[in-house]
């Protein structure tokens, strides 16, 4: 069955990094765009980044451009998203998803905080 499974996060200080990963099984990785999406404490689940199946495009969230990258290696299985300058506003449980598929990861905490 499809899995996703994100791992990465962890606390870490304003103005740090983070490189979070999605590995994904039980479906054929490199036909399918790929998705992170964030959720904060008592707000709705926001878009993050987005990227086609090959990796040749890419969209980001205004609030993350310039600071976060996302990326894959579909011989790998697995997408990434280098966070980088992190802000305390980015504080929350971040997911991986394929679009239009209804799939989700169990996400995974990052909490920036001095």
């Amino acid at each position: 069955q499809v899995q996703l499974v994100e791992s990465g996060g962890g606390l870490v200080q304003p103005g740090g990094s983070l490189r979070l990963s999605c590995a994904a099984s039980g479906f054929t990785f490199s036909r399918y765009a790929m998705r992170w999406y964030r959720q904060a404490p008592g707000k709705e689940r926001e878009l993050v980044a987005g990227i086609t199946n090959t990796g040749g495009s890419t969209n980001y969230a205004d609030s993350v451009k310039g600071r976060f990258s996302i990326s894959r290696d579909n011989a790998k299985n697995t997408m990434f998203l280098q966070m980088n300058s992190l802000k305390p506003e980015d504080t929350a449980v971040y997911y991986c998803n394929i679009p239009y598929a209804g799939y989700w990861g169990q996400g995974t905490q990052v909490t920036v905080s001095s």
